[in-house]
């Protein structure tokens, strides 16, 4: 018999539905503040067997909060995915058809690349070609920062890459599309867009930048872990993360507490994405 949701997980779950992905560690936090503020019994290591009690009430309106890697730090991740569809089109209320188009070609772009990015020129170029209705320079650049803002896309300095939400909501769709384009890292398993490639053509492995920093660390001499062939790329060093504070996500959770019920809120997100 599954656990009833109270209202700490209904706390929890709000902030999940304002943010659409957090950090590990601050769902670490977020379980703890919600816990502490509804006097409900708190345990550290507990959080995903927490996450696991909204997921069982969430899975008849096909939503789940799914666990995923950052292929940016190496670091896990949480976000709340639609299961009803697997594909671009639960982004179809959010987007107009040009810009879904234009998203579906940066993510071409990224996905056959070498190295998991596109510029923007690229992209630039693709809007002026678009088939529903071509898009102007500005309303491209409006576009690729709404995809930033609302976690689809990441953007460094002009290069632009899946982000982590993006990657765990749609690697299903991506799986399917490009069978032939994407791997699997070979040390954590999980998909890899970005990455670096054994130059052995009959290995040709991939391993996410973070997952090569950890598993060469302190490696002299670097082998590829599947052929043994000398590993040419640079090995990245492992780079230390300080844990985010939770302080915005809590404010929002106390925010939204008193809003509408959980049932309606998820019904009307459904309504709106499906």
């Amino acid at each position: 018999m599954s656990r009833q949701m109270g209202d700490s997980h209904r706390r929890f779950l709000q902030t999940m539905m304002s943010n659409g992905v957090i950090s590990s560690s601050q769902a670490s936090a977020l379980h703890r503040h919600c816990c502490e503020t509804h006097g409900a019994h708190y345990s550290q290591e507990k959080v995903e067997d927490f996450i696991s009690v909204i997921n069982a009430q969430l899975q008849p309106l096909f939503m789940h909060i799914r666990k995923g890697m950052s292929e940016e730090d190496g670091l896990d991740y949480f976000a709340l995915v639609n299961m009803a569809k697997t594909d671009i089109t639960k982004m179809s209320s959010d987007y107009a058809d040009n810009e879904l188009e234009l998203f579906r070609k940066t993510m071409d772009l990224i996905v056959d690349s070498e190295n998991g990015t596109a510029s923007s020129t690229d992209i630039l170029n693709c809007a002026d070609s678009l088939q529903t209705k071509k898009l102007k320079k500005k309303e491209t650049e409006h576009v690729l920062n709404k995809f930033v803002q609302d976690k689809w896309l990441n953007e460094i300095e002009g290069e632009y890459t899946l982000s982590t939400r993006c990657i765990i909501e749609m690697e299903q769709h991506m799986r399917t599309i490009y069978p032939d384009l994407i791997k699997r890292c070979f040390v954590c398993h999980n998909i890899a867009i970005q990455g670096q490639i054994c130059e052995n053509a009959v290995c040709g492995i991939k391993i996410h930048l973070p997952c090569v920093a950890r598993y060469f660390k302190g490696r002299t001499d670097p082998h590829c872990p599947s052929c043994n062939d000398f590993w040419t790329h640079e090995i990245p060093e492992v780079q230390q993360y300080s844990s985010q504070t939770l302080q915005s996500q809590s404010s929002c959770a106390k925010e939204n507490t008193a809003g509408p019920s959980t049932s309606s809120t998820l019904a009307t997100r459904r309504s709106r994405r499906s």
